[in-house]
């Protein structure tokens, strides 16, 4: 059999896009951002449409950033309904594609694997792809951009690089077309899992191209990178052998579950140990709801940008697997006191739930323990997911959630942090 054929395909602006048809607006030529104007001058446009980001306003911008004559069109966020239009685009790739060919990457992209369903429609790897994104702008709305190539990394450099820049809107690539084109092509972090801090290293090597990755010695990239100099070395040679098929049947040897949050003001000492409580707490119930439990905890407090010190961070053990909030709730809370400087102001909050495992039901007796109180906690957990799921996150709530500082109410009723619409 020959090469395989892998699509990448994009949405443009997608929560804009989105945002345009609901208005009955050509996404090509409306003016408009996604973002929160309720909240500061500081809120960042989640999307900016095609046409505006042709007239210079830049994607991820504040709002404060965009001229006043501009006469932008601003959306609130709805994350609702982006995520049922990623569920409908979904739903056109199934037309085509079994499941087990689809690679959901992120709301707005997605990689296809259809080097098996080429013969079978009788169309080449670009006739297909041309006819799954005119069947996703007919039946959703958007526009798609879609990467080509031979491995799922080439597919991915092909959108990202070079598919922006066709008419089509469609690039191709495979490992000599990649070389020919983008071997000396910069800036090297257009290319995927080449951050800055990345670039900064390559650039103590004198290596600003992906044809100096080529040709570097292994030796002095392994003793930089170490085994992470492997994928650099395969990538610059426009190489990867993992398959759709090899990250659906990955399994991790470790699982967490965090939380985080970005404060809308600089909040003080008590008021971040308060957030503290409430993501513990909701953390607590996120992880009963699928019956897991935590061997440990890690919080991170980053500071105001007005402050000197970049943040805080530790870790608190627990005496055995919980997801009580009965225990964990006081252990962040002692933690949060033990690691944050009260001097300083705080405008972020992260929890991680370390080492996630099942829950299979067998307590831990000791003698300076009342079980009983764990039984009773964990079925009044219990009792407080189904509650919620039938009348709502907010239909029974604690005395912390109706402080002024708190934030559990309003996030009850988003999605990631955005309203749900």
């Amino acid at each position: 059999m020959g090469e395989r054929q892998y699509l990448c395909i994009d949405q443009k602006s997608f929560y804009a896009t989105i945002e345009c048809v609901a208005r009955g607006l050509d996404p090509m030529t409306a003016d408009l951002v996604v973002a929160d104007p309720d909240r500061s001058e500081n809120t960042i446009c989640l999307a900016v449409s095609i046409h505006a980001k042709k007239r210079g306003i830049q994607n991820r911008c504040r709002m404060k950033d965009i001229p006043p004559w501009m006469n932008v069109i601003v959306a609130k966020p709805r994350m609702q309904a982006y995520i049922d239009c990623s569920a409908g685009i979904y739903g056109v790739f199934l037309k085509y594609l079994a499941p087990e060919d689809i690679y959901v990457y992120s709301i707005d992209e997605a990689f296809l694997d259809v080097t098996h369903y080429l013969k079978m429609y009788g169309m080449s790897t670009k006739e297909l792809a041309q006819k799954i994104m005119q069947d996703v702008r007919d039946t959703i709305g958007t526009i798609c951009t879609c990467g080509i190539g031979t491995n799922l990394y080439l597919a991915k450099i092909a959108l990202d690089i070079t598919a922006k820049h066709a008419e089509d809107f469609i690039g191709e690539l495979d490992e000599e077309s990649y070389r020919e084109k983008l071997w000396d092509h910069k800036p090297i972090t257009d290319f995927w899992r080449i951050s800055h801090g990345t670039a900064a290293r390559l650039k103590r090597f004198g290596i600003t191209t992906m044809r100096g990755v080529a040709e570097c010695t292994e030796d002095s990239l392994y003793r930089e990178f170490g085994i992470d100099a492997e994928l650099l070395i395969d990538h610059a040679w426009g190489r990867e052998p993992t398959t759709i098929r090899d990250i659906k049947n990955y399994q991790s040897k470790s699982k967490s579950m965090s939380s985080g949050q970005v404060l809308m003001r600089d909040y003080k000492f008590e008021e971040g140990e308060l957030i503290a409580k409430e993501m513990m707490d909701q953390l607590s119930l996120d992880m009963t709801a699928k019956d897991y439990v935590t061997e440990s905890i890690t919080l991170w407090v980053g500071y105001s940008k007005s402050e000197e010190n970049p943040g805080a961070r530790g870790t608190a053990q627990f005496c055995r697997p919980t997801n009580l909030s009965t225990e964990m709730v006081p252990a962040v809370a002692a933690l949060y006191r033990r690691i944050v400087d009260p001097r300083y102001l705080i405008r972020r909050i992260s929890i991680t739930c370390n080492n996630v495992t099942r829950d299979i039901g067998v307590l831990q007796l000791n003698m300076f323990e009342d079980v009983s109180k764990q039984i009773r906690q964990k079925a009044l957990q219990e009792t407080l997911l189904g509650i919620r799921a039938r009348y709502g996150k907010n239909s029974i709530l604690k005395g912390m959630n109706y402080e002024e500082a708190a934030t559990g109410r309003e996030r009850n009723e988003q999605i990631g942090g955005h309203r749900r619409g």
